[in-house]
């Protein structure tokens, strides 16, 4: 394994350790202390001020008008149809049940992968999936944290739009994004992003009593914007560089785990067997897949496809 890829593989993980931490964080501010749209575009709104401040630290990359408006488009799928769904499907159903909906996204992606880029589905990575999503799934519906809310089917239909439409920026925007470097990438994505979901989230800006929010929420809602947002999409940029679709998916198992750790870290929760096993069936699915993107990259060198 090559050190690029090394590090993809890092970098998501760390990127999905934040992500987890911040399904947790975002479901106790919404929808009682923090409307969901407007929690939206504090995140979206905050990060690409973040994106276009550091980006004038960096070597600035020159983007022809077409990539421009691939990115305006990609936007859309990474940010608009992604985030507002699935923060307003948080509010509605259970933490458990959104993670369950969002351990799909393996499996969409290597459908959305196979019809878009004519990736292949390999046996091992149908054995990859099933395996790593098997540790998901028993660890949400084992998991012993009380939720927040109850699952509703308008709430879960809603997070599973937002897995769809993910699911299509991986895959129909690789190329794109391997051209630019993470901040170039991220600075016009959430630029777009910010204008686009606004007229969705005025509303509920309007009618934010910002001066009563307190302490705990604002530090709450800078872990999402800074290290959740700003860090992680940082991160992911990195990744989707060099990691298949399908690969880049998988590590989206590891935020259940993160979840469950933290639970028992802060004592709501215990450390047993059942979740040591769930946490190697999570990882072992994750290296079945990229072993099996690695052995299709040798056969296709061999036959000079």
């Amino acid at each position: 394994m090559g050190k690029k890829i090394l590090m993809g593989h890092l970098v998501l993980f760390i990127a999905n350790v934040f992500f987890g931490l911040n399904v947790t964080m975002s479901r106790t501010l919404i929808p009682l202390v923090v409307s969901p749209y407007a929690l939206t575009f504090f995140r979206i709104a905050g990060a690409a001020i973040l994106f276009w401040t550091a980006s004038f630290f960096v070597k600035q990359q020159k983007v022809p008008m077409k990539d421009v408006v691939k990115l305006f488009f990609a936007s859309i799928f990474a940010l608009v149809i992604n985030q507002i769904p699935f923060i307003v499907g948080l509010s509605m159903t259970s933490p458990i049940d959104a993670s369950i909906v969002v351990a799909m996204l393996p499996i969409v992606t290597m459908v959305l992968a196979t019809l878009i880029l004519k990736e292949k589905i390999t046996l091992m990575k149908i054995i990859g999936i099933l395996v790593g999503g098997a540790g998901a799934l028993m660890l949400v519906l084992n998991d012993a944290i009380v939720p927040t809310g109850q699952g509703n089917f308008i709430g879960n239909l809603l997070v599973f739009v937002g897995v769809i439409s993910f699911s299509l920026y991986l895959t129909m925007f690789k190329d794109l994004i391997s051209k630019y470097s993470p901040f170039t990438i991220m600075k016009w994505m959430f630029l777009f992003g910010a204008v686009l979901s606004y007229p969705f989230c005025h509303s509920a800006l309007v009618s934010t009593d910002f001066l009563n929010l307190g302490t705990s929420a604002y530090l709450k809602i800078a872990y999402i914007v800074v290290i959740a947002t700003f860090l992680s999409y940082s991160l992911i940029a990195v990744a989707q560089k060099v990691l298949s679709p399908t690969t880049f998916s998988m590590y989206n198992y590891v935020q259940p785990v993160v979840a469950s750790l933290v639970a028992v870290f802060i004592g709501i929760d215990d450390f047993g067997v059942q979740k040591a096993i769930c946490a190697l069936l999570v990882f072992s699915g994750v290296y079945i897949v990229t072993q099996s993107n690695a052995k299709s990259k040798k056969i296709s060198k061999s036959t000079g496809k």
